[in-house]
């Protein structure tokens, strides 16, 4: 009887940190949706005056705009995307390793980087359209090249890799014996890929469109440099133009409505279909095309990469080369410190909550789509959340902060709005599932009867923590730093609206020069983003090689 209080204590002091880890789990769930209500909310107070101005002139070309960008990347990326998968997977052709993984490559590329390269390439006073006003007369350079398509066609290149990578992999899973029983049944190579592969790979396809779209919709940079106007370049100008926060957050509002719908759409296709596990294809023979079928595949692939990574790079690079003395000036490295920190105190903070979620999910035996709701925040565009997370620090500051230091003595001033914490709110709450996804892979492979065989042994939380959770999450732990790190870097759209005065980083500096058309002077910060983005895709790589 005298050894019964202890076990109590201790079970109770267990139940006791349980309930403080499920208060920090459920305190990160409320800070990923206070900005999304408080954008919700503001349709309180309508501004009406500026939405008659809006209707009267924007409104209409700003929906056009994001249907012709939702429809044409949506299917330019699905072409793209699930070809090129097909063709590495199924077919023998020269380089087929190698496009494997390179085909992976224009993901490192941002997308206003990609539409700076083109305009800076092939606009009215590129060198190509110069070089043929020289050649053969005007007649010959006079292309405009600021139209749909171009538009269209940057997303299209740089997103595709999110179809390919989901695709390869939907493929590589599939049952060979169902392909094998399709073609018995006198179903031709064409017929086995759109009535069997296709269907069964839907779901993968559908989700790495849905993705591709949803950055489409966030993205800023791009749509700012071609002048095409959508809810992300009317949110800036609501804010920066109109100095009118209430009028952004209800356009940020509509913009987060066609983000759901999205959502809601990639859902409802999916369905309840699953994939279907079987022998790899990789293991298999791949089918001969014949010689100049197998060169036109090879072509295809190389003239993809070419488009989507190659030329851009080496655009950049002879752009950083003739200016590069120029550019390492005090300031450029003051933008890659700045970037830099963000990045890494980015990373930390959102690995840290990640964690903290993910042992949540992971121990609670109730609720846990609670806890799935955190990661919500990647589906939100940083515009959306620049605006939320400011209207709510800024009713902190004003309601809060400032009243408590009048109250102290001190002298009353914003703390919160304008301030580094601001972008880390923004930077957490946008890459939380980014972060999220490794380290719930990594926790999943640790066997329950480790941390219990250790309990059994006399460890502490603390203990167990250090000495067995934090060892075997080491790969999950730094590839989601890894990759956090990078979005940091390379976000635009929070870092534009929130960033501290004088914390300019590479990604501002890029904006700024390339609103004035100085291609060459954005090529070095640019060059700079690519290659530090190549660690992810690097890490992807590995990844879908194992």
């Amino acid at each position: 009887m005298l050894a019964h209080p202890a076990p109590r204590w201790g079970a109770r002091a267990g139940l006791d940190r349980r309930a403080g880890l499920f208060a920090l789990g459920g305190l990160a769930v409320f800070g990923v949706l206070v900005p999304v209500a408080v954008v919700v909310l503001s349709w309180l107070s309508p501004e009406t005056e500026i939405w008659r101005h809006l209707a009267a002139t924007q409104l209409p070309r700003l929906l056009r705009n994001t249907a012709v960008l939702v429809v044409g990347v949506g299917m330019s990326v699905t072409l793209l995307g699930v070809s090129l998968a097909w063709c590495v997977v199924m077919y023998r052709f020269p380089g087929r390793a190698a496009f494997e993984w390179l085909l992976m490559l224009p993901l490192a590329v941002p997308a206003y980087v990609m539409a700076f390269v083109l305009l800076g390439v092939f606009d009215f006073g590129g060198p190509l359209q110069s070089a043929l006003r020289s050649a053969f007369g005007t007649a010959w350079g006079s292309v405009d090249v600021r139209g749909d398509i171009s538009v269209v066609l940057v997303f299209s290149l740089v997103l595709y890799p999110y179809v390919y990578m989901l695709a390869r992999s939907a493929f590589l899973s599939q049952s060979s014996e169902t392909l094998e029983v399709a073609r018995a049944l006198g179903c031709s190579h064409r017929q086995t890929f759109f009535r069997v592969a296709l269907p069964m790979a839907r779901p993968a396809i559908v989700a790495g469109v849905s993705l591709a779209l949803m950055e489409t919709l966030a993205d800023f940079g791009a749509v700012a440099i071609f002048n095409f106007d959508t809810f992300t370049t009317a949110i800036y100008k609501s804010w920066f133009g109109f100095f009118n926060l209430q009028a952004a957050a209800q356009l940020a509002s509509l913009l987060l409505l066609i983000v759901a719908l999205t959502l809601v759409a990639e859902r409802r296709s999916r369905g309840g279909r699953q994939f279907v596990q079987g022998q790899r294809l990789q293991h298999r023979q791949r089918l001969d095309l014949g010689t100049k079928r197998a060169w036109a595949v090879s072509a295809y692939c190389a003239v993809v990469l070419a488009l989507a990574f190659l030329l851009p790079v080496l655009q950049l690079l002879l752009w950083a080369w003739g200016e590069g003395a120029a550019q390492l000036s005090e300031r450029f490295f003051g933008l890659v410190e700045h970037s830099l920190t963000l990045a890494g105190l980015g990373a930390l903070l959102t690995t840290a909550v990640a964690l903290v979620l993910a042992f949540c999910r992971r121990l609670a035996r109730r609720g846990r789509g609670v806890f799935a709701l955190a990661q919500l925040g990647y589906a939100l565009p940083g515009s959306v959340l620049a605006v939320g997370i400011m209207l709510s620090f800024t009713f902190l500051d004003r309601q809060l902060l400032i009243p408590l230091q009048g109250w102290l003595g001190l002298e009353p001033k914003p703390l919160l709005v304008g301030s580094i914490a601001t972008l880390l709110a923004a930077y957490w709450i946008r890459f939380l599932a980014v972060a999220g996804g490794p380290l719930e892979s990594a926790l999943e492979r640790i066997r329950p009867s480790l941390p219990e065989a250790a309990t059994s042994l006399g460890a502490r939380p603390a203990e167990r923590l250090w000495r067995i959770y934090l060892p075997m999450l080491r790969p999950g732990l730094l590839t989601a730093m890894v990759l956090v790190f990078v979005d940091v870097m390379k976000e635009m759209p929070a870092t534009l609206l929130l960033r501290p005065f004088g914390w300019d980083t590479l990604a501002v500096r890029i904006f700024e020069m390339t609103a004035e058309g100085q291609w060459q002077l954005a090529a070095l910060p640019s060059v700079t983003l690519v290659l530090v983005g190549l660690v992810p895709v690097v890490v992807a790589i590995r990844r879908s090689a194992r």
